[in-house]
């Protein structure tokens, strides 16, 4: 028997809620204005986007999740700058690193939620045949917005000169846009590969997509 399983509507008010006093909170004295507008604007373009397709295109309940962190960890980000949030300088002392490894967990969800948004959207609407071609397809949907943020991180740099600092969050690497875009392909591999029976099982017990 077939049973369909969507996200109750109330936790993902109470979801949306708590991003929005996240938001509230964080810009009320953020390290560097400018830097956390550009830090959180994924965040208030993806929320009205996800309140808009809620109804007619529900996400798994696994991605609704995962969606969250995300805006939690780019919320984080804005509110200090990648390279002084306080998580970060205590992963950096417990693993005694030589930099704050917080702007790497956020490349990795860049990675990890454009990955699983895309494979969910291709398998739903039966875009693709064939799981390996929607991993490869989600892989690349998730680098290629890997690397346009690097380019608009470039445009930044080329616009705001010096105070584009705190949004590259380079902290002396002269890898960094090579190491961003490694933990981003890292991500989306764990979306495809690692999550990869846990989305399909939810996939499966979603309502029909009706394509027009």
């Amino acid at each position: 028997m077939h049973t369909t399983t969507v996200t109750p509507p109330r936790l993902l008010l109470i979801a949306a809620a708590l991003v929005c006093v996240a938001l509230l909170v964080s810009c009320i004295s953020p390290y560097d204005r400018m830097t956390w507008l550009m830090e959180v604007m994924p965040v208030l373009i993806a929320m009205p986007v996800l309140a808009i397709t809620c109804k007619r295109f529900p996400l798994t309940g696994l991605l609704y999740f995962l969606i969250f962190l995300h805006a939690l960890i780019l919320i984080g980000g804005g509110t200090y700058t990648y390279a002084r949030v306080p998580l970060g300088f205590a992963v950096q002392e417990w693993f005694d690193l030589a930099r704050n490894p917080y702007d790497k967990l956020g490349h990795f969800w860049q990675g990890l939620v454009p990955a699983l948004v895309t494979r969910e959207i291709l398998l739903r609407h039966a875009w693709v045949n064939g799981q390996r071609i929607a991993a490869f397809l989600s892989l690349c949907v998730a680098m290629t917005i890997s690397a346009w943020y690097e380019i608009i991180e470039w445009w930044a740099a080329l616009m705001l000169g010096q105070g584009a600092d705190e949004f590259l969050g380079l902290q002396g690497d002269e890898w960094d846009t090579q190491s961003d875009m490694w933990l981003a392909c890292l991500g989306a591999l764990f979306a495809v590969l690692i999550l990869r029976r846990w989305h399909d099982s939810q996939i499966a017990r979603m309502p029909p997509v009706h394509n027009a």
